[in-house]
């Protein structure tokens, strides 16, 4: 090896190994299932803001984002740009709300709102699926991004970094990924802005670019390459997922009040809009620079292209702490989930709160290896996203939205069940049948059975209500 590829193997290495200390230090200090799962509610406005914008910028907003806009354009900014919007309705209408709950999982949130015990569990499986996903995508990107920086193949790469990541959430659960998080979403910026430096010194007169691309590349709010009902697709099945996300309630979880969730919230979703534009111009450029690279591989190839050495090792970690910050949260939450409200109601006897954290921790070492497996199967980042989201938004957004009013609207649990099993089958179908133009219709679905089953379900408990009474007469 040169000494400059030394320099790049040290800092990668130095970066691993610190995510690592910090989990076994973090390991040290689990006391509870407060610790283990939401950091015992004490995260102020800047570890949650730290660990929102960390969780956001994954593998979708960094290589997704810049491969769509390598591929259409300015349009691929929408990606994070409907994830801002959803944040700013979660912040001004939901996030105190969700916080003052006091529970640990979105699932018990369903179980609070209907008093159901099955629609916690049935929206448990789901959201663990779906993440398994979500969690094999993040893995593929970094996988992506170290086979840019060093000439390993792709699966050697995605199960080393996957590796540090399960045993570090593992072992510190909320407590190493607050902490973590927090450091990676300074790292994230910082290569961010970097990188864009050095895209300016290189790309010179903008209007070079311009005349080489395509026009509709700069196009924006829609190009030729992304309607409005692309643009309809992504408000409702990826911007959904932050008014309503798993992972976005973990992080609201640890705030030390109400008030801080909602400001953690708000500050986040600004961040995000200028960021968006950032990471689509990263990609925009690549095109012009590097026209002949895969999409997905747009912004390590021009980290590799553009940057001295150091520099682009700096750059490749900022890119492995955005992936990295995405998938311990993945993890942790759909760990959590799993042990928390499918396990834990189904035994007969209450565990003490030790062996509640042990099988915490076998639950995130399963779900991470998991998603090892269908990591080395998949390829495409967007597209395994885009299949979970869909999938979960089409079966939980309409029952935990409109749950924060169920005794307004007379919901039922019998209805919540309904909607997340038929509007989440529902999008499934439709998505792996190719029928994406019809996905729209989950929506309605899900509603339709949400208030007829709480409309049938409410006329068979005053019949039997009706019937009682007469006896008793």
């Amino acid at each position: 090896m040169s000494p400059m590829e030394i320099l790049n193997t040290m800092i990668i290495v130095l970066y691993l190994a610190g995510m690592l200390g910090i989990g076994l230090f973090s390991f040290r200090r689990i006391r509870s299932l407060s610790s283990f799962y939401v950091f015992d509610r004490k995260g102020g406005t800047v570890q949650i803001t730290g660990s929102l914008l960390a969780t956001i910028v994954g593998g979708s907003s960094t290589l997704g984002i810049a491969g769509l806009g390598f591929s259409r354009g300015l349009v691929g900014a929408w990606w994070m740009l409907v994830g801002a919007a959803g944040l700013l309705v979660l912040s001004f209408w939901l996030s105190e709300k969700v916080r003052s709950l006091e529970v640990y999982t979105l699932p018990e949130i369903l179980k609070a709102q209907y008093n159901s015990e099955t629609a916690m569990i049935i929206s448990s499986v789901l959201i663990a699926a779906a993440w398994i996903a979500v969690i094999a995508a993040q893995i593929i990107a970094a996988g992506k991004i170290l086979t840019a920086l060093w000439q390993f193949d792709l699966q050697s790469t995605m199960v080393a970094v996957g590796g540090v990541t399960i045993v570090y959430t593992a072992l510190g659960g909320q407590c190493s990924i607050i902490k973590t998080d927090l450091i990676q979403s300074v790292i994230i910026l910082a290569g961010i802005v970097v990188c864009l430096a050095f895209i300016v010194a290189a790309t010179g007169n903008p209007s070079a670019m311009a005349a080489a691309l395509p026009a509709e590349h700069f196009s924006f709010p829609v190009s030729p390459a992304f309607t409005f009902r692309d643009l309809l697709l992504f408000f409702l099945f990826v911007g959904s997922v932050f008014v309503v996300g798993p992972d976005i309630f973990s992080r609201l979880f640890c705030a030390r009040t109400p008030r801080v969730a909602q400001r953690a919230s708000l500050i986040t979703a600004c961040a995000m809009i200028p960021l968006a534009f950032a990471i689509a111009f990263i990609g925009i450029s690549a095109r012009f620079l590097l026209p002949d690279i895969p999409a997905e591989n747009a912004f390590p190839a021009l980290v590799m292209h553009l940057l001295p050495a150091g520099f682009n090792a700096l750059v490749m970690a900022a890119l492995l702490a955005a992936v990295m910050s995405s998938a311990d949260t993945c993890m942790l939450t759909a760990g959590t989930i799993v042990v928390n409200d499918v396990l834990r109601p189904a035994l007969p006897f209450e565990l003490p709160e030790k062996a509640l954290v042990f099988l915490s921790r076998a639950a995130v070492l399963v779900i991470g290896v998991l998603s090892m497996v269908i990591a080395l199967k998949m390829q495409g980042i967007i597209g395994s996203l885009l299949l979970a989201y869909t999938i979960y938004s089409g079966g939980l957004v309409i029952p935990v939205l409109f749950g924060f009013y169920s005794e307004r609207f007379r919901l039922r649990a019998i209805g919540a069940v309904l909607a997340i099993v038929f509007g989440g089958g529902t999008s499934a179908w439709l998505k792996l049948a190719g029928h994406e133009d019809l996905l729209l219709l989950s929506f309605p679905v899900s509603t339709v059975f949400l208030f007829a089953g709480s409309m049938v379900a409410g006329r068979l408990a005053s019949k039997e209500r009706n019937i009682a009474s007469i006896q008793e007469e």
